[in-house]
């Protein structure tokens, strides 16, 4: 990212991510926790079987990202879910099979399954 210098280079920037904002508004944002608590209890398997069970049942409209540590590590591998219009969800404790099943029914049809951790913060939009 470039350095930002004066108002018109922050206007912009703000500019740009309301474009990328606006971009991802029809959008699935899945967001899977992959710090080392979640890969060793096995996050990386939870993201592949969504990403293949999402080409699978044919929801092409999935944006899948990965971060670090959301601070539910007892409740690892944790996914949060942002459906269109909706606030996110984070559903934690998952196995392969719960993430396939996440990816059928609360993706594709917005019906709620498995284990959902209360979200302990508020996301600000810019």
């Amino acid at each position: 990212m470039a350095k930002i210098q004066s108002i018109a280079d922050l206007r912009k920037f703000q500019e740009d991510y309301k474009a990328k904002q606006a971009a991802k508004k029809d959008k699935i944002l899945v967001n899977v926790s992959l710090a080392t608590c979640s890969i060793a209890s096995g996050g990386k398997v939870i993201l592949e079987a969504m990403k293949e069970e999402s080409a699978k049942q044919g929801i092409g409209n999935v944006e899948f990202m990965q971060s670090g540590c959301m601070t539910y590590c007892h409740s690892e591998p944790t996914v949060v879910v942002t459906l269109p219009g909706k606030d996110p969800v984070c559903f934690g404790k998952l196995d392969e099979t719960g993430a396939r099943e996440l990816v059928q029914k609360y993706l594709k049809s917005g019906e709620v399954c498995g284990t959902v951790i209360p979200v302990n913060y508020i996301r600000v939009e810019l």
